[in-house]
C-alpha cells in the first residue's frame, strides 16, 4: 500500500528540507533525511523544479512497478500541498552510497560481491514485465541499506519499451556513465545500462571515478581500455589495498568483462543475464577459495597449538623421570 504524508509533517520531519538534512541529489531532486514524529526515518524527495513533477511522477509508477523485489529502493509514499508541491517518500538508507564506500579501500571479495550484487539488481530490471531501462546507473545510485544490503535508487529517467519507442526526450544520464551510442532515443536499449554497469565496475576495481578531471585521460572507460587491451590487469587493480594472489585470476576475468561492456559496439556487450551468470561462478569460486585458506590457516594454528602441547608433555615427562632417578631431590 502506498501511503500517503502530510506535507507539513514532512517539513517538519527534514527542519524545512534544511542543509543539514540534505543527504543527496538525484536526476531530477534532492533527498532529504526525515525523522517523523514516530522517530521513523525515512528519505524524502523534493523535486528540483516545483512547475515539472514528470520525472517524479515516473519514478512513483516505476518504483511502484518494481515494489516486490529488495533490489530496488522500497517506495513507501507520495505528499502533495495545497499548492499542488509533490514529494516522494522512500526507505532511508543509513549506509550511504557506492560512491562513498570507494571513497576508502575495500576488500577484495568485497569488491566481487558488490559487482554481482549490482548485476543482479540491473538483471532484475531488464527481466521484469515491462522491462524496464534505469538509464542512470551510476555509484551515486547505488545505495546501502542497515545491513549492508544494495538496492539500486533514483528511477526518475527509468523508462520501459513502450515509452521509450516513441520517447521524444532527448538521451539522458551522466557524464561518464552515458552510452555513447545512445545518440537519439531510438537507440536506447537495455545494453545502454551495461555500458553504464560496466562503468561502475571499473570503478570498483580500480577506486578511480567515473570522470576525473585531475587526471587524463578524464573518463575511467578511456584510461582503462588501453590497459585491458594490453592486458596491463595490474595498471588497473586499486592500488591502496593488496590483491590477494587467490583472487587474482577472479579479479582479471571481472575487468575482461568490464571491457566488453563498455565495448563502442552495443551489439558486442553481453547481455545482463551473462554478466550475472558469469560473476556468480566467480563470485562463488572466491567464497570457495576463502574457505579453503580460512582452512588452511586454521590446521596451521592447530598444529602449532597441538606442537606446543606435545612440547610440554615431552617436558613435563622429562621432569618426572628425572625426579624419580633422584628420590629425596629438593624440587621433586
Amino acid at each position: 500500500m502506498i501511503e500517503f504524508f502530510e506535507y507539513q509533517q514532512l517539513l517538519c520531519a527534514t527542519d524545512g528540507f534544511s542543509a543539514a538534512s540534505l543527504i543527496g541529489k538525484g536526476s531530477h531532486g534532492s533527498v532529504y533525511k526525515a525523522i517523523l514524529k514516530d522517530n521513523t526515518v525515512v528519505a524524502v524527495k523534493k523535486p528540483l523544479q516545483t512547475n515539472d513533477y514528470s520525472k517524479l511522477e515516473n519514478e512513483a509508477r516505476v518504483l511502484w512497478s518494481l515494489r516486490q523485489t529488495p533490489l530496488v529502493v522500497n517506495f513507501l509514499g507520495t505528499s502533495l500541498d495545497s499548492a499542488n508541491n509533490k514529494l516522494l517518500v522512500m526507505e532511508f538508507m543509513p549506509n550511504g552510497s557506492l560512491h562513498d564506500l570507494l571513497l576508502a579501500p575495500v576488500t577484495w571479495p568485497k569488491r566481487l560481491q558488490i559487482i554481482t550484487q549490482i548485476a543482479r539488481a540491473v538483471e532484475f530490471l531488464h527481466q521484469a514485465n515491462p522491462l524496464v531501462i534505469h538509464r542512470d546507473i551510476k555509484a551515486e545510485n547505488i545505495l546501502f541499506d542497515s545491513n549492508w544490503n544494495l538496492k539500486l535508487a533514483d528511477f526518475g529517467l527509468a523508462v520501459s519499451p513502450s515509452e521509450f519507442r516513441s520517447y521524444a526526450g532527448q538521451p539522458a544520464g551522466t557524464i561518464g556513465y552515458l552510452d555513447p551510442c545512445y545518440t537519439t532515443p531510438s537507440k536506447l536499449s537495455t545494453k545502454s545500462d551495461v555500458f553504464s554497469f560496466g562503468v561502475v565496475v571499473l570503478e570498483v576495481i580500480s577506486g578511480r571515478k567515473a570522470m576525473d578531471i585531475s587526471k587524463s585521460p578524464a573518463s575511467i572507460v578511456e584510461w582503462a581500455r588501453p590497459l585491458i587491451e594490453r592486458r596491463n590487469f595490474d595498471g588497473i587493480y586499486d592500488g591502496r589495498i593488496a590483491l590477494p594472489e587467490y583472487l587474482a585470476g577472479r579479479m582479471q576475468k571481472a575487468v575482461e568483462l568490464a571491457g566488453r561492456c563498455v565495448c563502442v559496439e552495443q551489439g558486442k556487450r553481453p547481455s545482463m543475464g551473462e554478466i550475472l551468470e558469469a560473476m556468480e561462478m566467480e563470485t562463488s569460486c572466491c567464497c570457495i577459495e576463502q574457505f579453503k585458506l580460512f582452512q588452511s590457516r586454521v590446521w596451521s594454528r592447530l598444529a602449532v597449538v597441538v606442537g606446543m602441547r606435545r612440547r610440554r608433555r615431552r617436558k613435563k615427562e622429562a621432569n618426572l623421570k628425572w625426579c624419580s632417578s633422584r628420590q629425596g631431590a629438593p624440587n621433586c
